[in-house]
């Protein structure tokens, strides 16, 4: 099986910074895409980056020019580093990778979320 955590949510003022972190383990073969997704109180959640194992980021609207995503393929880790942060962005954050198993099997796995406050 395998798993994915989360780590870095906390409280942070509007304008302020925050990086996100997601460790995959367990019986990995290879990660393809990687991305996180976010929902607030009350809504859907909703994708917020995604990075595949080779290409281009894609980041929606919402987000674009303030998150950056990125990836350490060698710790099968992804980041979500956050600036310019906003009221609006606090949410429960979830990564979410596409991965082959050592047994071969595709999975779509995700993590447990983290909470982002943004508040003053």
């Amino acid at each position: 099986q395998v798993q994915l955590v989360e780590s870095g949510g906390g409280l942070v003022q509007p304008g302020g910074s925050l990086r996100l972190s997601c460790a995959a383990s367990g019986s990995i073969l290879r990660i393809n895409a990687m991305g996180w997704y976010r929902q607030a109180p009350g809504k859907e959640r909703e994708w917020v980056a995604a990075i595949p194992r080779g290409g281009t980021t894609n980041y929606a609207d919402s987000v674009k020019g303030r998150f950056t995503i990125s990836r350490d393929n060698a710790k099968n880790t992804v980041y979500l580093q956050m600036n310019s942060l906003k009221p609006e962005d606090t949410a429960v954050y979830y990564c979410n990778a596409a991965v082959i198993a050592l047994n071969l099997k595709n999975l779509e796995v995700w993590g447990q979320g983290t909470l982002v406050t943004v508040s003053s």
